[in-house]
């Protein structure tokens, strides 16, 4: 699994013009963007591990937590963060998990995200999405099982 985090200000994302997910911290505050891929072999048990890691990661000002902070987080799922662009122009998907496999451990990462504590927005699974957002420091950091 790997999962693409973003610092953020405000974010949201909506499908066919409608916004489904948004997240919005209080003036001053800060939230987070998960871009979440999964492969082949990812597990129940890397969803839950990746989300709690993500939960106590320590990027938000002073060095704290969504866990010390209440900061929201936006699941938004990202089969492309598993692109082999090794040959060629054209990136090959195969890494990334069918929607089957896929779906499920997206929306228990989410759902374990939810039972920790987090207030937690989501995108819609193999929807063609468009997701805003203000990264605040910039802050981008890759969570790899």
């Amino acid at each position: 699994m790997r999962v693409l985090v973003q610092r953020v200000s405000a974010a949201s994302v909506t499908v066919d013009g409608e916004t489904v997910g948004r997240i919005d911290p209080a003036p001053g505050e800060q939230g987070l963007v998960a871009l979440v891929g999964v492969t082949h072999t990812d597990t129940r048990e890397t969803a839950a591990k990746i989300a709690g890691k993500l939960w106590t990661l320590r990027i938000l000002d002073d060095a704290r937590s969504a866990a010390d902070t209440g900061a929201p987080i936006l699941v938004v799922s990202q089969f492309t963060l598993y692109a082999d662009t090794a040959k060629g122009r054209r990136p090959s998907w195969s890494a990334a998990a069918p929607g089957p496999i896929a779906e499920p451990l997206v929306a228990h990462f989410a759902e374990t995200l939810r039972e920790l504590g987090a207030q937690v927005e989501t995108g819609i699974f193999g929807a063609h999405m468009q997701v805003g957002l203000v990264n605040d420091g910039p802050v981008t950091v890759l969570l790899e099982s």
